[in-house]
């Protein structure tokens, strides 16, 4: 409102001139200035309203002080009310003229997606990791039932001979043999036992295969009126002989002995060349001449 201003006289002419153009920025400067001077921030202004009704209370003394309880009832029933319900009222600050003005509209949230809700396809298979280290042994388990018996495998590749420890032989001959100008090697016709076929019945000779010592024995039946000489034969080494003199009667000779043999050597019997005229009995019906040997002892045993 424009305050009355005397002016003396004689200078109204002049003074209105002077003061003309100094009201006019003055009522320019209060048209700008006034709405931001008179203007208040929510927050200070609510808290204003809140002292002046305590104010009012403690000025009538018609009510109580009130107590907690009272106090957050009233509290729940503005919050009730108040636009931002369930919100939290923010801390009163102290605004001046110069601060920006808080803003009109609050920030929208940026929407988050659940990423656990969306499942992608199935990747292509790794490549196999290295082997970890073996585990401790466990303790053995109980035994199990036995099972049914399996099939027969079949025969397997034979040994190598050189590596047996067992050999043996017994041959027989059914037929009679006479001396003649040269030497005659016994040739058996009968096999008892011929451990590994070291025994050769067509050439009549023992060979050799597991070095060692071996005991031989040979049996013959004399001839009524002719002389019995015959040789056990190692190689081409006459070892032992057999002899019986001439006699009206027939008996039995054996002659036995022990040998170490070497690989490859040869065991036989010789009937001695006809100088003299010797021979041996048998027939068809019985076995009267026999040769026999077994190892004793393998040559690698101590």
């Amino acid at each position: 409102m424009p305050l009355p201003v005397s002016l003396p006289p004689g200078h109204g002419g002049k003074m209105t001139g002077a003061l003309g153009p100094l009201l006019g920025c003055c009522l320019l400067l209060a048209s700008t200035c006034g709405p931001v001077l008179g203007r208040v921030p929510h927050d200070q202004q609510a808290q204003q309203e809140h002292e002046a009704t305590l104010g009012d209370a403690k000025v009538e003394g018609t009510e109580e002080p009130l107590s907690p309880q009272d106090h957050d009832g009233r509290a729940e029933e503005h919050d009730k009310y108040s636009p931002h319900q369930g919100e939290e009222p923010p801390a009163s600050r102290c605004f001046r003229c110069c601060d920006p003005a808080p803003p009109l509209y609050r920030p929208i949230p940026v929407p988050q997606i659940n990423i656990t809700i969306l499942k992608g396809e199935k990747g292509d298979r790794g490549d196999r990791g290295l082997q970890g280290k073996f585990g401790k042994t466990g303790s053995a388990g109980a035994r199990g039932h036995m099972g049914p018996k399996g099939q027969k495998g079949s025969m397997g590749a034979p040994g190598d001979r050189c590596k047996n420890h067992y050999a043996a032989f017994s041959v027989g001959r059914k037929k009679p043999l006479h001396s003649n100008e040269y030497y005659q090697t016994v040739v058996f016709d009968t096999e008892f036992v011929n451990l590994y076929g070291h025994f050769n019945m067509f050439t009549g000779r023992f060979y050799c295969y597991v070095p060692g010592i071996y005991f031989f024995s040979l049996n013959v039946h004399t001839w009524n009126q002719k002389e019995t000489y015959l040789h056990v034969m190692r190689n081409r080494e006459e070892v032992v002989i057999l002899y019986a003199q001439v006699s009206d009667r027939s008996i039995m000779q054996t002659q036995s002995l022990m040998l170490e043999l070497r690989e490859q050597d040869e065991v036989w019997v010789r009937l001695f060349k006809g100088e003299r005229e010797n021979a041996i009995f048998s027939d068809e019906f019985d076995t009267y001449i026999t040769f026999s040997g077994y190892l004793v002892k393998h040559a690698a045993e101590p």
